[in-house]
């Protein structure tokens, strides 16, 4: 006897044509100053691009997605850009080149992109060395998720770093970003499959205040605990 026919389950489109840009440019500057420029990366970057990795090889490879599979050909910069290009247009990723100081200095990546009920994504980055600490990448991360949770309309920004990783721990500090534990085995990175600590940020924790502000905000109030830090320091006990 059969039985009933299910019926195909409906795919939700990533994102609505509506809210939807690319390519996408998003500028502004980091709480010192400094100006940040997301674009999406071309073939012309080929050589700044390599030059950077190449540069700080001993400073990313440790933090670097790998493929699982040992046999898996290394992709050539010009299909890295054809598929950030094709992911981009379909709205399931913003894979972003980060320049400051007109430098290619980095990436900001935005995939998982989903709509629906759940309306989230996840985000991940690199940056040089030479401008590692200097606000860069949080300001960055803010541009990009106030684009996702305002003009997109997405609820909620995901980042997993690996518990070593102090840098990258710094820009989900200096953003405000909710820890939501731990994962473990949750994703291959440098050749082999690594705990994750998972950061998270709904459209509630801001109540309102961009993201880019409450960078602002946060960054004033350390800069003024460590001025108050230094004081009392150089008072020393009893003064």
């Amino acid at each position: 006897m059969w039985g009933r026919r299910r019926r195909a389950p409906r795919t939700v489109p990533t994102a609505a044509p509506s809210t939807w840009v690319w390519p996408l440019r998003l500028s502004g500057t980091t709480p010192t100053g400094a100006d940040v420029l997301l674009r999406p990366l071309t073939l012309a970057d080929g050589p700044a691009f390599q030059s950077v990795r190449r540069a700080n090889a001993e400073w990313l490879e440790p933090w670097d997605a790998t493929s699982p599979d040992p046999s898996a050909p290394p992709r050539s910069f010009g299909e890295l850009v054809g598929i950030y290009d094709a992911d981009a247009a379909a709205g399931r990723a913003l894979p972003l080149a980060l320049e400051s100081g007109g430098r290619l200095v980095g990436q900001v990546n935005v995939g998982s992109i989903v709509l629906g009920s759940f309306r989230s994504c996840t985000i991940g980055y690199w940056v040089s060395r030479a401008v590692a600490g200097q606000m860069v990448v949080p300001t960055g991360v803010a541009l990009v998720g106030d684009h996702l949770l305002g003009r997109v309309g997405l609820h909620r920004i995901e980042i997993n770093i690996r518990p070593e990783n102090t840098a990258s721990l710094a820009v989900v500090r200096k953003l405000g970003f909710r820890p939501e534990g731990r994962r473990p085995h949750y994703l291959h990175i440098d050749g082999a499959w690594r705990e994750h600590l998972s950061f998270a940020l709904t459209v509630e924790d801001l109540r309102g205040e961009p993201l880019t502000a409450r960078l602002a905000r946060l960054a004033a109030s350390e800069h003024s605990s460590q001025q108050s830090l230094a004081r009392h320091t150089e008072a020393g006990p009893g003064h």
